[in-house]
């Protein structure tokens, strides 16, 4: 199973298996975990951009880990297939809109909190949203069970999210960072259309 996992999806393996070590790992090495979180403040003075990139391979707690990556397994392995068999780039597609979404994901907090020294970020939770929706536009009226529970079409779900993304931005005091949630699924939706023009039509048609 594992051989196959990493054969047929193989940068979803390593992005899977190196979140999970890494997270697991920085839970006992607090001095560590403080030095890959994203911190906009730290970004515009001492110019460590490397955090956008750090910041998603780590996670606040069991919980948060759990979740994210239940979310990456149902739908990131399940993507790198699909895109590999549409192109034969489709590995590095899929690895472009990963990477790409956990960057572009993180550029509106940067800005925004960029002189609050006491704000961080963590988690790859921007990125597997970029995942989700670019599942979404291959397979829209696929059933996704909100919170486990509530069964409904993806595309449905996907305007709740964006539409919640943009309340909770404004009006939640949950520590939570939903600008990238937000514009990490917008990003999972623009960069999957760059790399794959015809995919708007393609989803149209499921209609």
């Amino acid at each position: 199973m594992l051989l196959y996992y990493l054969t047929e999806m193989p940068i979803a393996s390593i992005i899977f298996f190196f979140t999970l070590a890494t997270s697991i790992y920085t839970f006992s090495h607090e001095q560590l975990y403080g030095k890959l979180m994203l911190h906009p403040y730290s970004i515009a003075r001492n110019r460590k951009w490397y955090t956008i990139l750090t910041s998603g391979f780590v996670h606040k707690d069991w919980g948060h880990l759990l979740f994210n990556m239940l979310t990456f397994y149902y739908f990131a392995f399940c993507l790198e297939r699909i895109l590999a068999e549409a192109s034969p780039y489709g590995h590095i597609l899929f690895a472009v809109i990963y990477v790409g979404s956990l960057i572009l994901s993180d550029i509106p907090t940067i800005i925004q909190q960029k002189n609050n020294p006491s704000y961080y970020s963590l988690g790859a939770s921007g990125a597997i949203c970029a995942v989700l929706f670019s599942y979404i536009l291959f397979d829209p009226k696929i059933t996704i069970g909100v919170m486990m529970i509530i069964p409904m079409p993806a595309y449905l779900f996907a305007f709740l999210f964006l539409g919640y993304c943009v309340w909770a931005s404004k009006k939640a005091q949950d520590g939570i960072n939903h600008d990238a949630h937000f514009f990490g699924a917008l990003s999972g939706l623009i960069l999957t259309i760059i790399c794959f023009p015809w995919v708007i039509k393609h989803c149209l048609a499921q209609f």
